[in-house]
């Protein structure tokens, strides 16, 4: 029988050593309280049914997280994205009946719904369709230009040593991005026809991953690293898991080899989707966090536990729309994962933002059932502001 690492008797401890003490499979009072955020439709519903409406979905952190008593963390500000940025005015191509189409100043050219109800664009050209577009990027990826790093490191170092919530720090993103500016169809495609320009912008973002890393962790301790890729369907990842291990897995190897260095050792990679395919590629490259789980989509805590047992961290992996179902289906979907939270190593919550069709009643019931799984004390939850009176 699993040892329960929640035990209730033990004094409370602050946010910070809490969330070190839970992934590392050590004992702590009570279990981490983080969520993975709401859709505007969603907060547009509970605000309907009993949200006051000064409560919003905007921002990192949403006010919507804090009115829940999601527990804070920092991070640590880096700048690994297109520096400077594109800006300019949006050029309107052509205009017809309902659509529109349009160039955003990194040349992507879109078509938009203006009537109806709004869609993803269509997307007629990606940002990056040919090596003269990669040269327009690759300039602004330069980790040494002026005015990319504004934070003095030693200076914010004094507040984030001494704070009680868990630091963590972007590790950025090696497939996900080049994807998103190249578009999904033309990156496959490129991985067999131009294999050394898929190479070349994946090395391009590491080597400025690399040193803006670099330049943070040699001040600052550390707690976490988030890296993102969204690479994953139902069916499994968009690029193999073998051509993974070689485009991909020596690169960010170099990235969490120097995370690891700086005391960095729990590291994970927001990917939606069935990701069971590669995550022993990520686990040999170093990240050993899942996040979110996606159930849905084929992913599974549960399931991960059992095949990596402690080799694995996770994140997530509480199935979103089994909320909506009502306190039946919501008890039994905490049943399924409370196993793999009490032995450690497992920060519970919804497997992506949560949608529309959960009620703020579910909603609010979920929450508590969830901490007092976790261990928090009555008037522990009672005194979250989203908490007060509630009466399931």
């Amino acid at each position: 029988m699993t040892k329960n690492i929640t035990d209730t008797s033990k004094p409370e401890l602050a946010d910070r050593e809490r969330f070190r003490r839970q992934m590392h499979f050590q004992t702590i009072d009570r279990g981490v309280h983080w969520e993975f955020g709401y859709l505007p439709e969603t907060i547009e519903r509970w605000q309907n049914e009993g949200l006051p409406p000064d409560f919003d979905n905007s921002g990192r952190h949403s006010s919507v997280e804090k009115f829940f008593g999601v527990d804070p963390v920092l991070t640590v500000p880096v700048n690994m994205g297109i520096f400077p940025p594109f800006v300019g005015e949006i050029r309107i191509l052509e205009e017809k009946k309902g659509k529109r189409v349009e160039q955003l100043p990194d040349g992507t050219i879109q078509e938009v719904q203006t009537e109806g109800v709004h869609t993803i664009p269509h997307y007629i050209k990606m940002a990056v369709s040919s090596r003269d577009d990669w040269k327009r990027f690759k300039e602004r990826l330069n980790p040494d230009t002026p005015g990319r790093t504004t934070v003095d490191y030693k200076k914010i170092n004094d507040e984030y040593r001494h704070s009680k919530c868990p630091v963590g720090i972007s590790f950025g993103s090696y497939f996900g991005v080049p994807r998103s500016w190249i578009g999904f169809e033309q990156i496959s495609l490129m991985l067999y026809d131009q294999l050394d320009l898929v190479e070349e912008i994946i090395e391009t973002l590491t080597a400025l991953y690399e040193r803006k890393l670099e330049q943070a962790l040699s001040e600052i301790e550390v707690d976490f690293a988030a890296g993102w890729e969204d690479i994953c369907f139902r069916n499994g990842p968009m690029i193999s898991p073998s051509m993974f291990k070689n485009i991909v897995a020596p690169r960010l190897k170099r990235v969490t080899s120097l995370l690891k260095q700086h005391g960095v050792d729990v590291i994970w990679t927001d990917c939606d989707g069935n990701i069971n395919d590669l995550v022993p590629v990520w686990l040999e490259c170093g990240v050993n966090c899942m996040f979110p789980i996606e159930v849905q989509g084929g992913s599974d805590p549960v399931e991960l536990r059992k095949k990596y047992g402690r080799k694995i961290l996770l994140r997530g992996g509480i199935a979103k729309y089994q909320l909506s179902l009502g306190k039946k289906a919501i008890i039994k979907e905490l049943k399924r994962i409370e196993t793999v939270f009490e032995e450690g190593g497992y920060i519970p919550h919804g497997d992506h933002r949560i949608p529309q069709d959960v009620s703020y009643e579910n909603y609010r019931y979920y929450i508590r059932e969830k901490l007092s799984m976790m261990g928090w004390k009555k008037y522990e939850i009672e005194r979250i502001k989203g908490m007060e009176k509630y009466k399931p």
